[in-house]
């Protein structure tokens, strides 16, 4: 097969090692971090590259993304099949299955996460979301204190930055996913000093390559992806099956 993969920044190292052992061809397009962060946007920004690649002759398109906090919600197949796996995040998606994912969040609330791609790619701001079905950031979220400073003056500047990084006073503890890649034991050091700043507990967790694996070599079981056929567009469901066709 020949297939299109338009895939999540934070999963790069993962899928630079998968693609060599990948028995199609697979021309991939990797996507900067933090749509999610741009609410509404996401949608339309990725429909822009579905809507390319859909005119190049692809057996299908693969995405490296899941629900996202319903980013993805509304994308459109084409006449070019598309592809996708059933997580709500990319947590779940790093963790190898949503039902891991599931127990590991109900065993373990107010959890922060960390992986290999968010340490390395990440921009300021961004984090990897503790809940299940997480809401989409604020551009604020991602601002500076000394921007934010700038732009409102001290006083209101540090209230500000007070308030769009509250969000961390909620958590408890910081897991980093490892998936495997080479050269991983430095971002793991990153994420263990973040934890130990904010007075975390850190844990490991061992993560799985395993959907993105399946997503490039073609194994799309329906019991962990969805396969749009042409002119289908996706919805959330908010049952096991996190999304499916309309």
């Amino acid at each position: 097969m020949r297939l299109k993969a338009i895939i999540c920044e934070v999963f790069t190292r993962e899928i630079e090692d998968i693609l060599p052992r990948c028995p199609h061809q697979v021309d991939l397009e990797i996507v900067t971090m933090g749509l999610h962060d741009l609410g509404a946007s996401m949608t339309p920004r990725l429909q822009e590259r579905i809507d390319v690649a859909d005119t190049s002759g692809y057996d299908a398109i693969v995405l490296g993304y899941a629900l996202c906090g319903r980013g993805t919600e509304g994308l459109r197949a084409g006449k070019t099949p598309l592809v996708l796996p059933r997580a709500h995040d990319c947590i779940g998606v790093l963790m190898g299955s949503r039902e891991k994912h599931r127990a590991y969040f109900e065993n373990h609330p107010g959890v922060y996460y960390r992986s290999r791609g968010w340490i390395e790619f990440q921009k300021p701001g961004q984090r990897l979301q503790p809940a299940l079905s997480a809401g989409r950031g604020q551009l604020g979220e991602r601002r500076t204190l000394p921007e934010l400073i700038a732009q409102y003056g001290e006083d209101n500047g540090k209230f500000l930055f007070e308030q769009f990084t509250a969000y961390r006073r909620k958590y408890s503890g910081l897991t980093y996913i490892s998936t495997g890649p080479r050269g991983e034991a430095a971002s793991r050091e990153k994420a263990r000093e973040e934890a130990n700043r904010e007075g975390w507990i850190f844990e490991e967790l061992s993560g799985s390559r395993r959907l993105l694996e399946q997503l490039v070599s073609g194994e799309w079981n329906a019991e962990d992806f969805l396969i749009l056929p042409p002119g289908a567009s996706m919805r959330a469901t908010f049952d096991s099956g996190i999304v499916d066709s309309q």
